[in-house]
């Protein structure tokens, strides 16, 4: 039976959620669409939050099991694609990941909307983010054991998205006006490329 990777997402999302953010009662719904068991359903409603570790423990079992069923393929392609992501930032081989990222600052940067200058800030954070993904996929490649796929999936899968907004960020910063309908095409031609962040 095909597994939906769209409610395993779901699960992965929950898991993900810091504890004292977590929604209790969505998890145990999502054990009730797991298992079906309606007793073991109302018995955690009576007190979703009391039971948090029980609900963790029983997600994180079925999240486990979830993964597996990803093809092999299918990791091996995300493997790839993070391959390429890596060969393009010189900043994961670095100790500092803000080293030399002031350089990409606007001149006009003091200037820009607020929430245009927080694109600046945030892509710092993400880059941070994404080295400490990368280094955690180094250190399970260089394991004893050889790293089952579904410990490699949601840190490849996260440094995939991070790339993608980090990606969005940098191309709505460099490429904002204050004029809507101004071509991206000009504006582009008027900026530098990043070289700081690929490598030559």
């Amino acid at each position: 039976m095909t597994l939906n990777h769209e409610f395993t997402e779901k699960i992965q999302q929950w898991l993900d959620t810091p504890h004292e953010q977590r929604d209790y009662e969505q998890g145990a719904l999502y054990l009730l669409k797991l298992n079906g068991n309606q007793i073991m359903y109302r018995n955690l409603m009576s007190n979703p939050r009391g039971k948090a570790e029980f609900i963790e423990y029983h997600l994180r079992k079925h999240y486990s099991f979830r993964v597996k069923d990803l093809t092999h393929a299918q990791v091996v392609a995300m493997d790839k694609q993070v391959e390429e992501i890596v060969k393009k930032h010189n900043t994961f081989t670095e100790d500092n990941p803000a080293k030399e990222f002031k350089q990409g600052k606007r001149g006009d940067h003091d200037t820009l909307p607020d929430e245009i200058q927080a694109l600046y800030v945030e892509n710092l954070s993400l880059l941070q983010r994404m080295r400490e993904v990368h280094l955690k996929l180094r250190t399970l490649s260089t394991a004893d054991a050889p790293c089952p796929d579904s410990e490699r999936y949601p840190f490849l899968k996260e440094l995939i998205e991070l790339d993608t907004r980090l990606h969005a960020n940098w191309d709505r910063y460099d490429h904002y006006t204050g004029a809507e309908n101004e071509p991206v095409e000009t504006v582009a031609e008027e900026k530098p490329a990043r070289k700081t962040r690929k490598k030559k």
